[in-house]
């Protein structure tokens, strides 16, 4: 049943009392019309309890804007949500349209540093130089279905599609992603399938740039996070590293920091990481399964504007296809392979819930 304003609600409680059931939460479709953002698709969700969030059909079904009571989750960039025909694919003009938001996929066939890959495969293409952080945040989603359902007492709503990264003589991925969020509840589900739809071998790179911002992000905000080990990106992560998982207010002139956490899990692989506010009681975690993504980056930004810090779960670590696969951690798909990801990602609405997390963090200590 939905817990909604101090009670639980069956089906026919709630149905008896609405027209629409929209009056309290669903998706629906709508689409944007102004400046670069003119033309992108989105899906909208309310779940009735103040937490709502949209999902950007044609920038690859990431998620944008979130919010819980008027706070948001999330940072917004000065660049706008742009439609993907403003993308550019070179060095570091991913940044031109990097919108923040709660989630922007890197992937699916490189993410992370641009650079020089002497060794792309499938070989026929030869060496590639690869921009920042893939194509698939920008890739227009289709055979799009948002709808919702009762499945007993309990309301699921959801927007499917799937986006293709193809290349002639290259790779053919295929990102299928189902989103979904329950009525009464303060979080959603992002259940990924990537499909080697192809019959070459080829690279796969996969991160979750999930970017919170103020207020959870603010003066002597935490990192709530089981690591085992931090390790500093370079020489401007190592100046503070001491403060990984403290933030500090805006500061003029500030150089972005990178630390590489090795997290412990549960038994059976769970795990996660939130961003807490304890003055304000408010917070954004996620949780996600350490065996299907091991590696896990902070993006730590205390500047003016630029005032974020990034929950990276993913398969690599940002610095570059050449440089993981020099590391052996480069993963790969084979013809017709899948791997399947699953996160979780929420509000913590008070110092209870914060306290409740921490615990739980404080559990997951497990090779």
């Amino acid at each position: 049943m939905a817990n909604l304003w101090g009670r639980e609600w069956t089906r026919d409680e709630l149905e008896q009392r609405v027209g629409d059931l929209l009056q309290i939460a669903g998706v629906r479709l709508v689409e944007l019309a102004d400046g670069k953002e003119r033309g992108v698709r989105a899906a909208e969700f309310r779940t009735g309890t103040g937490f709502q969030f949209s999902v950007l059909i044609d920038r690859g079904l990431d998620i944008s804007g979130a919010e819980w009571c008027g706070k948001p989750l999330n940072w917004r960039s000065m660049t706008e949500e742009g439609h993907p025909s403003h993308f550019e694919p070179e060095g570091l003009g991913w940044l031109r349209t990097f919108y923040g938001g709660l989630v922007v996929t890197c992937g699916l066939n490189w993410a992370g540093a641009p650079g020089h890959d002497a060794q792309a495969g499938p070989a026929r293409l030869g060496p590639r130089d690869l921009g920042l952080h893939g194509r698939i945040s920008h890739t227009p989603a289709k055979n799009v279905y948002a709808d919702g359902a009762w499945e007993g007492d309990d309301y699921r709503m959801w927007v499917r599609g799937r986006c293709q990264e193809a290349l002639v003589f290259g790779e053919n991925l295929i990102l299928h992603r189902e989103i979904s969020a329950r009525l009464g509840e303060n979080r959603f589900l992002v259940k990924d399938r990537v499909e080697n739809a192809g019959y070459d071998r080829v690279e796969h790179m996969l991160l979750y740039h999930i970017n919170i911002g103020f207020p959870a992000v603010d003066a002597d905000s935490q990192l709530l996070s089981p690591s085992r080990r931090i390790t500093p990106r370079d020489a401007a992560a190592e100046e503070g590293q001491e403060r990984a998982r403290d933030f500090e207010a805006p500061t003029p002139g500030y150089h972005e920091k990178a630390y590489f956490h090795d997290l412990g899990a549960g038994p059976d692989g769970r795990t996660g990481t939130a961003i807490v506010n304890r003055k304000l009681g408010f917070g954004v975690y996620v949780r996600f399964n350490r065996d299907e993504l091991p590696l896990y980056t902070e993006w730590k930004m205390m500047g003016q504007r630029n005032y974020v810090v990034g929950m990276e779960p993913a398969n690599c670590l940002p610095i570059g296809r050449s440089a993981e696969r020099e590391a052996g951690r480069l993963r790969y798909l084979e013809p017709r392979e899948e791997r399947e990801y699953t996160l979780e990602i929420g509000a913590l609405t008070s110092n209870e819930e914060i306290d409740a997390f921490a615990a739980e963090v404080a559990g997951w200590d497990h090779d």
